[in-house]
């Protein structure tokens, strides 16, 4: 059966370095697309810059001035944050960020991560370089999976099915459910056939557990926003209930955020 998906929340936009688009490139298109909400997450990761100064990431720091509801799309900002660790680590938790943009030192002691993404509205956390991973055993791979899934900043696990770390599937999609997190079937990864199988098999177990899944367009250009075939041509070929995708509208993804202790 066809699906209605309504929003798109793993968008990138220049900040991102290897996209093209604007912010309201992306939500021009999104508007075009029909779609009634829009994320925003760029890259917030070591391929960015040699060197890691919040200078390099103040895109992220000034979005309170983004509109809401801009030209009737509503407008969430995130970040598509690096795992970088077996124990579950994000980029940048371990960078001190002793001073601002302008070279005025802050008062409290805090990362660079906690000064980049503390005001945004959720993160996606992926595996971009999974070589800290190698020689870990599925154990292992697993848990830091579920203690990245255990996080109260993160809404979605990014294209686990492209990332190369093999993990338990049920017992990350299980640690997913009961923390009302949500898995991301990724069209851009879904281009490729190799990465089909892996995708395919985390989209059926989550079908069978329960398990709210967000479809994500990973689109670096402003005419891939709201475009999905490949990940709607999976889940209609294994018959994935639409109740569990939860950005089939607006209305669905915000409770799926108030589910997960996300306040908008």
């Amino acid at each position: 059966m066809p699906y209605t998906i309504a929003a798109d929340i793993h968008t990138h936009t220049l900040a991102s370095r290897h996209a093209y688009s604007t912010i309201a490139e992306n939500v021009a298109a999104a508007r075009a697309a029909g779609l009634e909400l829009l994320g925003s997450a760029d890259h917030f990761s070591v391929m960015l810059y040699p060197e890691q100064h919040i200078r390099n990431f103040q895109f992220f720091l000034n979005q309170g001035i983004w509109p809401r509801v801009w030209d009737g799309v509503m407008l969430l900002r995130g970040a598509e944050v690096d795992i970088v660790s077996l124990e579950g680590g994000l980029f940048a938790e371990d960078i001190a960020c002793p001073e601002s943009i302008v070279g005025h030192a802050y008062r409290a002691d805090k990362s660079l991560f906690e000064r980049v993404v503390g005001d945004l509205d959720y993160l996606i956390a992926s595996v971009h370089n999974g070589s800290f991973a190698d020689g870990a055993t599925v154990a292992q791979t697993t848990r830091m999976y579920t203690a990245v899934l255990e996080r109260p900043d993160v809404l979605v696990l990014g294209h686990a099915g492209r990332s190369g770390v093999p993990f338990d599937v049920d017992e990350v999609l299980s640690c997913a459910c009961a923390h009302h997190k949500l898995i991301e079937i990724n069209n851009h990864s879904l281009e490729s056939r190799r990465h089909h199988g892996a995708c395919r098999a985390i989209a059926e177990r989550a079908a069978e557990l329960g398990v709210g899944i967000v479809v994500s367009s990973d689109a670096h250009i402003a005419p891939a926003i709201g475009q999905f075939p490949h990940a709607e041509r999976l889940l209609e070929e294994i018959h994935f209930p639409e109740e569990l995708i939860m950005n089939r509208n607006r209305e669905a993804l915000v409770g799926a955020l108030a589910a997960a202790g996300f306040e908008l």
